[in-house]
């Protein structure tokens, strides 16, 4: 069932007619208090270059485990690099995720005066031909979404349509090959736990087996199933700040897919030291929360996700 997940077209947003861009924001606006998920139409990436990510997605998890594990996300830092079976656990009252990752954040050139900042350093890439110029060019062309859509949620909100950018411009975003192997007897743990996301804004490719679900704010739980030529988009917690509890952020989890299930999410929060501080243009509605920069409040979050695992392997 999708009938609860809208499914917008944002070209719009792209156009000079400020009452077009108005619709497609007060579109969105009513999906991030309704349900918090939604569906992104015209979003201008091609259908060939999904292929091509999933196809690299493929590769990168097929080779050996000692190959990726040289690329490990607590030697690599910064939340980059990979993340085995397990080491996850999104929901900390269950078991631990079984699923494994591999993030990518942004690229600064050498000398860069942001390399200071928290949560930079270099990607580490494996040895494959193409994998590395791919990866890069499809988080560019994600960032570049992410804004725009932020500048509907600006409009929605009341404030000036740029307000974001800003903030958005050397993001901590993560572009993220996941990888849920195929639900095994007698092993226990979901594919991803019951948790709503970090940041600001999700922007998920899925390869059309099921698994992801949503909890609507009735409490049930939505399929959110792959449509074709569409991103699975929601908000996340750290926009749920800033907007002051006017956008919610909905619990969502993947459940263990009965085959490979590859998913491709750019999860994009702000640059480290934007000031998360929440907007509102309702007098009547105080201001909830103090001040946090952003990677103030994306380290709390993957402090409470990876507690579990070891430090080394």
């Amino acid at each position: 069932m999708t009938r609860d997940l809208p499914v917008i077209d944002v070209a719009p947003l792209r156009s000079p007619d400020r009452a077009a861009r108005r619709q497609v924001a007060a579109a969105l606006g009513k999906a991030c208090r309704e349900t918090g998920f939604f569906y992104v139409a015209g979003h201008g990436i091609a259908d060939a270059t999904l292929q091509a990510m999933f196809d690299a997605a493929r590769r990168f998890f097929a080779q050996p485990l000692d190959a990726k594990r040289q690329l490990a996300r607590n030697l690599v830092g910064n939340n980059r690099g990979y993340v085995e079976l397990g080491h996850e656990r999104l929901d900390l009252d269950a078991a631990p995720d079984r699923k494994e990752a591999f993030n990518i954040g942004l690229e600064l050139p050498t000398g860069h005066p942001a390399h200071a900042q928290p949560f930079r350093g270099a990607n580490a890439w494996p040895d494959l031909p193409g994998f590395r110029a791919l990866m890069l060019s499809y988080y560019d062309a994600c960032l570049a979404l992410g804004t725009l859509i932020h500048r509907g949620f600006a409009l929605d909100l009341g404030l000036d349509e740029h307000v974001f950018d800003s903030a958005l411009d050397l993001p901590m975003a993560t572009l993220r090959l996941l990888h849920y192997p195929p639900a095994a007897a007698g092993v226990a743990g979901p594919g991803a736990g019951t948790h709503t996301d970090y940041g600001n804004l999700t922007l998920l490719a899925v390869d059309g087996v099921a698994g992801l679900q949503v909890q609507g704010r009735d409490g049930r739980w939505i399929l959110a199933p792959h449509i074709p030529g569409c991103f699975v988009c929601n908000i996340g917690d750290c926009l749920m700040r800033w907007s002051n509890d006017i956008y919610v952020s909905t619990p969502h989890r993947v459940s263990p897919p009965e085959r490979d299930r590859t998913s491709i999410a750019f999860f994009l929060d702000p640059n480290p030291d934007a000031i998360v501080t929440p907007v509102t243009t309702d007098p009547s509605r105080p201001s909830r929360y103090p001040p946090v920069t952003g990677a103030e409040f994306l380290q709390s979050r993957l402090d409470a996700t990876y507690r579990h695992v070891p430090a080394a392997f």
